[in-house]
C-alpha cells in the first residue's frame, strides 16, 4: 500500500483511556503504570484503503472502531529530540485501528489487532498543510452517526514526545506510520455497518464491515 513500511501503534495514550485503566495497572502482574510507551504493530496484512471492506472474522460479533491519527515519517528518525521531532514528519493520515473487543491490558493484543483488513489508512495530508498536530479533532462514525469524538490535545504523550521516546531505541524510516493512540469510549460495529474516521485538517476514511466468507 503506497510507500507504507511499518505501522506502529501506541496503547493508552489518551488521558481518558489511561484513567480508565489506571486502577488495574497497580494490580498483578504489573503493580505499577508503564513508564514507557506501550507499543504494538499493525502488519501489512491489516492495511487497507478507503472503500476496501473490513472483514469481520468468523465467530466475532463486533469490532471496535479505533479512530486515530497516523504520523507518516518522511526521513530516517533515530534518537531525535522532542524539539526537532516534527522535522521528520512528512504528513498525517486518518486511520481506523480496528480491534476485536478484549479485556487484556498492558499487553500487545496481537490476536485482536492484527487480523486481515484491520488497519484502513487514509490519504496523506502534508505536514505543512496540517500544522500543529496537537489540537486535531478526531471523530468516529457508524452508519453516518457520530459515535465518538476527541482531540489530540488529550494525548498523554504529544506527537513530538512520542517520536522522541520511540526513536530513542528504534529508527523510524521513511514511510513508517506511527498511530498516536485510540481514545476512550471506543464505538463498536457489526457486519453490514459503514464506519468512518474523520480528523480535522487531515481527512476521512470510510469502509464497510463485511462478514468473513460473505460475497462482496
Amino acid at each position: 500500500m503506497r510507500t507504507t513500511r511499518t505501522v506502529v501503534g501506541c496503547l493508552l495514550n489518551f488521558r481518558g483511556a489511561w484513567e480508565a485503566m489506571e486502577p488495574a495497572m497497580h494490580r498483578e502482574p504489573h503493580f505499577k503504570p508503564p513508564a514507557h510507551p506501550v507499543l504494538y504493530l499493525k502488519p501489512a496484512n491489516t492495511w487497507r484503503r478507503g472503500g476496501d471492506p473490513i472483514v469481520l472474522p468468523s465467530g466475532v460479533d463486533e469490532v471496535e472502531v479505533g479512530a486515530t491519527l497516523g504520523v507518516v515519517i518522511g526521513a530516517p528518525a533515530s534518537r531525535v529530540s522532542e524539539a526537532e521531532a516534527l522535522q521528520f514528519v512528512a504528513g498525517y493520515v486518518a486511520v481506523n485501528d480496528v480491534t476485536v473487543p478484549h479485556t487484556a491490558i498492558l499487553r500487545p493484543p496481537i490476536k485482536q489487532k492484527c487480523r486481515d483488513s484491520f488497519c484502513p489508512i487514509g490519504e496523506l495530508a502534508p505536514a505543512a498543510r496540517v500544522g500543529d498536530p496537537g489540537a486535531l479533532a478526531i471523530r468516529a462514525y457508524v452508519n453516518g452517526e457520530l459515535k465518538a469524538s476527541n482531540s489530540t490535545a488529550n494525548l498523554m504523550r504529544s506527537v513530538p514526545r512520542l517520536l522522541a521516546e520511540i526513536t530513542e531505541f528504534m529508527t523510524l524510516e521513511e514511510g513508517d506510520v506511527l498511530l498516536v493512540g485510540v481514545p476512550e469510549n471506543v464505538p463498536r460495529a457489526r457486519a453490514g455497518d459503514r464506519v468512518a474516521v474523520e480528523i480535522d485538517g487531515v481527512g476521512r476514511i470510510e469502509n464497510v464491515i463485511r462478514a468473513e466468507g460473505a460475497v462482496s
